[in-house]
């Protein structure tokens, strides 16, 4: 430290004093309140970083004693984390499509359907889409605004995944990996290994691809790459309507991807698209509800992207030949808030609107804010919404007594899905598993004669690995706890072995609680009991 920095680091110090000893009843006032008794020694006041990253400091120099309470009340945009894992986005480059959409934007310099100026895109431009890059970038930005990045959800965005090598595939992640670990790796599986004891462990990892991707070797090639979920560009469930749109695939393609990915224990997340060329309000609202009346599709989340008029595609020729019109705002407000109230709650809605900036958007809609719009609507007319991401526990503290268990059972064309569920008494969600049982054979050796885990989570912040909190969802034993029921429920339905589809860094949590690698999978043998 030099003697510059000397007065500012005493003057950070005893404000994080002062901080710690309120640490229990912190708001973003009281913390203003202290920095204004304790401005810069050369004017203004410090920011909520500079106090993150002193406290950092201190702590490690035996200084003071972390406290999460403390680093939470000092951490910026809470809700990056507050589904339980640290979201790490990262783009592919540009590379040629199958897919000839009326809808999709092509632009130099973006993945296809993406656009320049999008954030995501700019963040990846800025990287030279390097994949080391972005994934350490993405670390690095969440660390500074102090939330924990041991537990990562790793999404790769940008065109068709299956349409790129298999090659640069694997080179992508591998080095994404890397960048987790904190060191390079020769190849993609000692990467892997090495992902179970790093520093930033791989509990989940998303790629986007089309339906018609969906063969039986591309899905043991997703699970050689250990890929946990599977987003599917569907867009419409109407043949006509696809067609129309040079969609490039059909419904009966839809159902075999989804039904295939299911079998294999993947979670499946369905982008869907309103207001497509040859669609209505009316049309639009018939076919979501195919999406739960089909058993075939039935997804676990779910992607609503109204479709937007963007100059240089097809749709836009169309738009101006006044062969195609966008719904004014009030018609899509409405169609959005019957298609929330629709959706079961077993499902997670991630997304209403796309990120695309609204310069780029020729005429429609084009409010950022649409989710806040829709819930603050359905509100005021009774209408209640029952998807995952609505009863989120989020900050409500959790009293590991008082939580309920509900089962909420559904099938569909290969499986009999159990959705079980940990309540707190207002109806909160701060914990869920997904139980398939499956009623036909298998495609991977692997899964024979197996009930599959598909999804194991548990909300609330998140806190670093280990780490107690007292109130909060994570680190109580919830998951164990929600493990042992699916285990007694696939004993007793007669299955000899439970499966879980388990990304690399949660390889350790399932071998403590008696589960062991089979292939791609972590297998535990059900005794008889």
């Amino acid at each position: 430290m030099t003697a510059a920095e000397e007065p500012d680091a005493e003057v950070l110090a005893e404000i994080l004093r002062v901080l710690a000893m309120r640490a229990d009843r912190l708001t973003p006032e009281r913390i203003e309140s202290v920095l204004r008794r304790h401005p810069r020694p050369g004017g203004g006041l410090y920011s909520r970083d500079q106090l993150l990253r002193a406290y950092r400091r201190l702590c490690a120099a035996g200084r003071m004693e972390f406290d999460p309470r403390l680093a939470q009340a000092l951490s910026r945009k809470p809700t990056r984390t507050i589904s339980g894992v640290a979201p790490v986005s990262v783009l592919t480059p540009p590379h040629p499509c199958r897919g000839e959409c009326l809808y999709c934007p092509a632009v130099a310099n973006a993945p296809k359907s993406y656009l320049p100026d999008e954030p995501g895109v700019q963040r990846a431009i800025r990287f030279r889409y390097d994949p080391f890059a972005q994934t350490a970038g993405r670390l690095q930005a969440l660390e500074n605004i102090g939330h924990p990045t041991d537990k990562v959800e790793l999404i790769i965005l940008g065109g068709t995944w299956s349409d790129y090598p298999r090659d640069f595939q694997e080179w992508f992640i591998r080095r994404c990996l890397d960048a987790m670990n904190r060191q390079d790796s020769p190849t993609l599986a000692l990467a892997q290994a090495l992902n179970e004891t790093a520093p930033h462990r791989n509990v989940g990892l998303v790629v986007e691809t089309r339906p018609d991707c969906i063969t039986p070797d591309e899905v043991r090639w997703l699970r050689t790459l250990g890929v946990t979920k599977v987003q599917l560009g569907v867009q419409s469930l109407d043949d006509e309507i696809l067609a129309l749109n040079r969609r490039g695939h059909t419904v009966a393609e839809t159902r075999a991807a989804v039904r295939r990915l299911r079998l294999a224990g993947f979670k499946i997340v369905l982008h869907w698209m309103p207001n497509l060329y040859g669609a209505t309000p009316e049309r639009d609202l018939e076919d979501f509800r195919r999406l739960w009346d089909d058993p075939a599709l039935r997804p676990d989340e779910l992607k609503i992207y109204p479709c937007l008029l963007l100059e240089g595609t097809g749709l836009y020729d169309l738009w101006r030949e006044g062969k195609y019109q966008p719904y004014d705002e009030e018609t899509l407000i409405r169609l959005l808030m019957a298609c929330k109230a629709m959706v079961p709650p077993y499902v997670r809605i991630n997304r209403l609107m796309r990120d695309i900036p609204a310069p780029d958007i020729v005429a429609g809609v084009t409010r950022s804010n649409l989710r806040e719009v829709v819930r603050e609507r359905m509100a005021r007319e009774g209408l209640e919404c029952r998807c995952i991401r609505c009863r989120e526990v989020r900050g409500e503290p959790v009293d590991p007594q008082a939580l309920t268990l509900t089962v909420t059972t559904y099938e569909t064309d290969a499986t009999v899905e159990h959705f079980l569920a940990s309540e707190t008494p207002t109806g909160r969600l701060a914990g869920f598993l997904r139980l398939s049982f499956p009623q036909v054979e298998p495609e991977l050796d692997e899964l024979r004669d197996s009930a599959v885990v598909r999804e194991l989570h548990v909300y609330g912040p998140a806190l670093e690995l280990g780490r107690r909190r007292a109130g909060r969802a994570q680190h109580i034993g919830l998951g164990t706890r929600l493990l042992e029921t699916a285990v007694g429920m696939a004993r007793r339905a007669g299955y000899r072995r439970l499966a879980v589809i388990a990304a690399v860094g949660t390889r350790p949590y399932y071998r403590e609680r008696g589960f062991h690698r089979e292939g791609t999978y972590m297998v535990r043998t059900l005794e008889e009991g």
